[in-house]
């Protein structure tokens, strides 16, 4: 009876390998889809200066002239122009230094810009106009 000896290789198999770097760039594609900070469409104006406040809340005014707010972390809502001044009311009860953030489409009528202008000057809110750095 005769013994065959097996010759060890010293070679490395890179399908494994390749498996998951395929998994884990799958992985990052999902969960880096999952994180979206603004859900709602908004084409900014162009400004060559930005502010450096970060704004609590946000106002934003999209293109069909829907009104969205928020308040920290929380998902942007959708309201009535007339639910804009109580949501600022108590976001200003929470934090008395706020900051209003108001991100409006730059196809809207200036009109409706306008008009979240005046609710914050009528309530002495400090507005900030979000624009998109030239």
């Amino acid at each position: 009876m005769a013994l065959k000896r097996r010759k060890i290789t010293t070679e490395f198999g890179m399908a494994s390998m390749t498996d998951i770097i395929f998994l884990l760039l799958i992985f990052f594609m999902l969960t880096s889809t999952v994180v979206i900070p603004n859900a709602i469409k908004v084409v900014l104006p162009q400004s060559a200066q930005q502010t450096p406040a970060s704004p609590l809340t946000r106002v934003t005014i999209d293109g069909e002239l829907n009104y969205y707010v928020a308040y920290g972390n929380e998902k942007e809502r959708l309201v009535n122009f007339d639910e804009i001044t109580p949501f600022l009311r108590q976001c200003y009860e929470k934090e008395p230094d706020i900051y209003v953030a108001l991100y409006a489409d730059e196809a809207i009528p200036y009109r409706e810009v306008v008009k979240v202008l005046d609710i914050a000057n009528r309530n002495n809110f400090r507005m900030v106009l979000v624009t998109r750095p030239k």
